[in-house]
């Protein structure tokens, strides 16, 4: 056994340094889970997801994400994007169905989720992903910032790249319930106390202006409520008539205390249940 102190360091760090990232089978799945300590990206064999055809009212935003993703899909510029807005409309839901879509038409894309509080990890993937042949749709559900967060520093790696800039094969995808990923109270606060209000939240606010696409979601209306879960209805084969479906989904609603496409989808399950009728 030596005993040369600096071999026994270089040792020591040799085994506390993290087993580099094992090169994953691209090949065995279309979605993948990256995950860290150690770093790894987990294959998804079924992702949790709707038919695009059954995303009601958002009918702009579908349209516009999914025409993004098809010309990135095809080797085309595209731009990174950010869903925002009200609770339950389908931001995530949107980005999965658009997806699956992208791949129906032939075009094969990969979608890699990535938790907020690993943005830290962001450049380990980028730099796996860049040397890859295969096209990455960067996905990041629920992503804001609060007032001492500096996770959002790690953003701007994904958004402009640094020096070597995003890899040309990767866009990214966030949904978040605030248009500037952090409280409107939290910026108000910081201008009010800043000794340069102007440039107090300059850094953390222009995180939104560097996505290319601002797609809104908003609270739907009655009607578009129950042409959702209408929607649901013929699709997966539930039979009710329209004057029990309306008073059962008005009740459902106002028993939550909000209308939204995720509560129209939690009165459906609870309906095809009622029904006996089993849900893939």
């Amino acid at each position: 056994m030596t005993t040369d102190p600096m071999v026994r360091i270089a040792d020591a760090l040799e085994r506390m340094a993290p087993a580099p990232l094992a090169s994953p089978d691209f090949e065995s799945a279309e979605a993948f889970v990256w995950h860290v300590e150690p770093d790894r990206l987990e294959p998804v064999a079924r992702v949790s997801r709707i038919d695009i055809d059954l995303l009601i009212g958002v009918d702009r935003s579908r349209n516009t994400l999914l025409e993004n993703s098809l010309q990135f899909a095809r080797g085309l510029p595209a731009n990174n994007a950010l869903l925002w807005g009200a609770r339950g409309m389908g931001k995530s839901s949107l980005v999965k169905s658009v997806h699956a879509e992208v791949n129906r038409k032939g075009l094969p894309l990969k979608i890699i989720e990535m938790q907020r509080e690993d943005l830290p990890s962001v450049g380990r993937l980028l730099n796996h992903l860049r040397q890859s042949a295969h096209r990455f749709l960067l996905f990041c559900d629920d992503l804001s910032f609060s007032h001492d967060d500096q996770h959002y520093k790690s953003l701007k790696a994904v958004l402009d790249g640094g020096i070597e800039g995003r890899p040309e094969n990767v866009v990214f995808y966030a949904t978040s319930n605030r248009r500037h990923l952090m409280p409107r109270d939290m910026i108000e606060n910081e201008r009010s106390s800043a000794i340069n209000p102007s440039e107090a939240v300059e850094e953390k606010v222009s995180l939104s202006d560097r996505f290319g696409l601002w797609l809104g979601f908003h609270p739907c209306t009655q009607d578009e409520y129950l042409t959702m879960i209408r929607g649901y209805c013929d699709h997966f084969g539930v039979r009710i008539s329209d004057d029990v479906l309306r008073a059962e989904a008005i009740e459902w609603q106002a028993t939550r205390g909000s209308r939204s496409g995720r509560v129209a989808w939690q009165y459906f399950t609870d309906l095809a249940g009622r029904k006996g009728v089993t849900l893939p």
